[in-house]
């Protein structure tokens, strides 16, 4: 039997081009570098926030992969990416992730040590996944348990109607991020046109749910 034709991709996103998401980015000028470490099963999932939120954020990149070799992951989070010079001007990373008594890990900004004036010191770790398999990738990798831990403050509320959240206060992805470089940047204001192109993004799966 002949195999069904495959559908055409976006070569930008990367989905079918009947559900292109090309149209939701939304470019955000920013300084915090953000580095997405993508669980595998996130890549093919329709409903995961991650690639549009780095196609709106310059200073980012996503990479897939749950055990990460060492040494690949050293390289990620301390050397210059594509494109910088040795003399880059960040010198902390920083992982969005909370600080829990299975997982303890020291808090940022370190005790007695005072945070960078210049968001650009900065490089921020995501763990795009599940909680359960974002909490799998962490266990499997001792490098980033070493990482100092930014937790959220005043979390907003999520319009992630997409997607079941294991506890309220959850967030996607894309929110948890603009919510992370808002509290290192000094502002959220910045992040309000990607929040609101999120929403289109999401307005267009749920409306996929009726056909």
């Amino acid at each position: 039997m002949s195999q069904p034709p495959k559908r055409a991709l976006c070569a930008q996103c990367l989905r079918p081009q009947s559900s292109c998401i090309c149209r939701w980015v939304s470019p955000i000028a920013h300084q915090v570098q953000v580095l997405v470490l993508q669980h595998p099963l996130e890549v093919a999932n329709a409903k995961g926030s991650a690639r549009l939120l780095c196609m709106s954020l310059s200073h980012s990149r996503l990479v897939t992969g749950e055990a990460f070799d060492e040494d690949v992951l050293n390289a990620l989070l301390n050397k210059p990416w594509p494109g910088e010079t040795a003399e880059a001007p960040w010198r902390h990373v920083v992982l969005l992730y909370p600080a829990t008594p299975l997982n303890p890990a020291p808090n940022w900004p370190l005790a007695g040590d005072e945070a960078p004036t210049d968001p650009r010191q900065l490089r921020l770790v995501v763990l795009d996944g599940t909680w359960r398999k974002s909490r799998k990738m962490l266990h499997l990798n001792p490098v980033l348990q070493a990482l100092p831990r930014l937790a959220l403050r005043d979390r907003p509320p999520s319009n992630y109607r997409i997607r079941k959240a294991h506890l309220p206060d959850q967030l996607s992805t894309l929110e948890a991020t603009c919510a992370a470089l808002g509290q290192l940047e000094g502002g959220d204001t910045p992040f309000e046109p990607l929040l609101q192109a999120f929403d289109g993004f999401v307005a267009q799966q749920m409306a996929y749910r009726s056909l």
